[in-house]
């Protein structure tokens, strides 16, 4: 049957309510997908002591994948309607590099992690809103106020700090490098995966999860690195569906609201926790270099989270579609049927200009040049 593109008049209303709602929606699954990720560095370091780097990315990825599979079984058992876009072929070529860069991060952030400390790795993971942020300006033309530059100028510093092996002689650890290495490839990633936010998350996280895992895969049985350690392994899966499936899949319904800069600095709440827990667990003495550091992060952090962005904008004509209802601010076109219910569909959204405090979302991304 074919799809019927719905058109609303550009009918100006108050929309910050509505908008408020949904950001504060949006931040909260951000902060879970961070509180999620935030167990897999410290978790990671025990399982390196059975699993390699190569074959522990792998199993991380087909951990989400399986999982968040056996989410979507349980759903349609459950008589669940599905209410999301699908991905299209508009969305492959974004979809394969974000597959390649899942491949390639977390090979770069595993072996580092076995060539330094699991809280150093833990903040320096925090250099990903860094590279999300420059990349989603540079590439995507996405604002960068004030606060967010400070936070960017305060991050970089304390990862910085947090590279130099040797501060006499100035000179940058290995492990610390491939980190760094690994969160610019997130970032890059989490730019690409901007453009799939609008689509269905659970098929984004699947196919990302059986991508990348079996990507990684291959990589591992070429290097022979291999396991037969099956507790571990198992428990590698498992962290792989709370710490990459569960995570993603919030991050990505958040993304459609903050956009990627944003999302990216709600998720700096992961690095604190994985400190934290890698405290607990391994119990090592934080150097001064260290806490200097984080004092440095959790500023930078504060700036980013306390960012606003408002200004007189215009929405061009567009045709999309997505998971929407028709009582919200941006989707005014009649539909008496499915007034007030979630559903996705093509429609039309035309021109409209107005003034409110928003987001990069999904019906905010002009152009700030």
């Amino acid at each position: 049957m074919r799809k019927t593109a719905y058109t609303h008049k550009p009918i100006l209303k108050d929309v910050q309510g509505m908008q408020m709602k949904r950001t504060k929606t949006a931040i909260l699954l951000a902060i879970s997908a961070a509180a999620l990720y935030g167990i897999s560095t410290p978790i990671s370091k025990l399982l390196l002591e059975e699993i390699p780097p190569m074959l522990l990315a792998a199993l991380l990825y087909l951990g989400a994948g399986f999982g968040m599979s056996m989410v979507v079984g349980i759903r349609r058992l459950s008589g669940f309607q599905k209410t999301e876009a699908p991905v299209t072929r508009k969305e492959i070529p974004y979809l394969v590099w974000m597959i390649l860069l899942d491949i390639l991060a977390p090979i770069l952030l595993l072996i580092g992690l076995t060539l330094t400390s699991a809280e150093s790795v833990s903040l320096l993971n925090n250099f990903e809103i860094v590279a999300t942020a420059m990349i989603a300006l540079l590439l995507f033309h996405e604002s960068i106020g004030t606060r967010m530059w400070y936070a960017i100028a305060l991050i970089t510093f304390a990862s910085i700090l947090l590279s130099i092996g040797d501060i006499a002689n100035m000179e940058f650890s290995l492990g610390s490098l491939l980190v760094l290495g690994a969160c610019f490839c997130w970032g890059l990633e989490n730019n690409f995966t901007r453009m799939l936010s609008i689509k269905d998350p659970l098929q984004v996280v699947i196919m990302k999860g059986f991508g990348s895992g079996f990507g990684s895969l291959v990589i591992a049985m070429v290097l022979k690195q291999y396991s037969m350690n099956l507790l571990y392994m198992f428990g590698s899966l498992v962290l792989g569906f709370v710490a990459y499936g569960l995570s993603i899949y919030f991050y990505v319904r958040a993304q459609r609201e903050l956009g990627a800069a944003r999302t990216s600095s709600y998720y700096a709440t992961a690095p604190f926790i994985g400190v934290i827990i890698s405290w607990v667990i391994f119990m090592e003495e934080p150097s001064w270099t260290f806490i200097i550091a984080l004092i440095i992060m959790i500023v930078g952090t504060y700036f980013v989270i306390t960012e606003h962005h408002v200004h007189t904008h215009v929405h061009e004509t567009i045709v999309h579609e997505h998971k929407h209802v028709h009582s919200d601010d941006h989707h005014l076109h009649q539909n008496t049927d499915e007034e007030d219910i979630a559903h996705s569909h093509a429609h039309v959204h035309e021109k409209i200009s107005h003034q409110h405090d928003h987001t990069p979302d999904l019906h905010h991304r002009h152009n700030h040049r």
